[in-house]
C-alpha cells in the first residue's frame, strides 16, 4: 500500500513538473512575441499579449518576471539584430496561437 501512494504521489510530482515547463515555455514564448510587437509598435497587439497573461496565468511574481524577462530580451535582440517588423497579419496569428497554447498550459478549473 505505501508503494502504491508513494508511486502515485510521484507521478503527481512529475504531472505538475511537466505542466510548469508548458507554462514557462507557453509565458516566454507569449513575451517573446511581446517585445516583437513592442519593437515594431504593434500596441493592440502588445495589449492582447498583456492581457492573455492577466487574464489566464497565475498571478504570481514568478510569471510576472518570466513574462518581462522574455519580453525584454526579445525587444532588444530585434533592436542589436536589426530584424524587420512582420506584417500585422502574421505577427496577430502568431499572437493567437501563443494564446491557445498559454490557455492549454493553465486551464480554468
Amino acid at each position: 500500500m505505501k508503494f502504491v501512494v508513494l508511486a502515485l504521489a510521484i507521478a503527481l510530482n512529475i504531472t505538475a513538473v511537466q505542466a510548469a515547463d508548458e507554462g514557462t515555455a507557453a509565458i516566454t514564448h507569449l513575451g517573446e512575441l511581446n517585445g516583437t510587437a513592442l519593437a515594431c509598435q504593434q500596441m493592440a497587439l502588445v495589449a492582447r499579449a498583456r492581457n492573455a497573461v492577466v487574464t489566464s496565468a497565475p498571478k504570481t511574481r514568478d510569471i510576472g518576471e518570466i513574462f518581462e524577462a522574455a519580453t525584454n530580451a526579445s525587444y532588444l535582440k530585434f533592436g542589436n539584430d536589426q530584424k524587420t517588423c512582420p506584417d500585422s497579419a502574421t505577427l496577430a496569428q502568431q499572437v493567437s496561437e501563443a494564446e491557445k497554447r498559454l490557455s492549454a498550459a493553465f486551464p480554468k478549473p
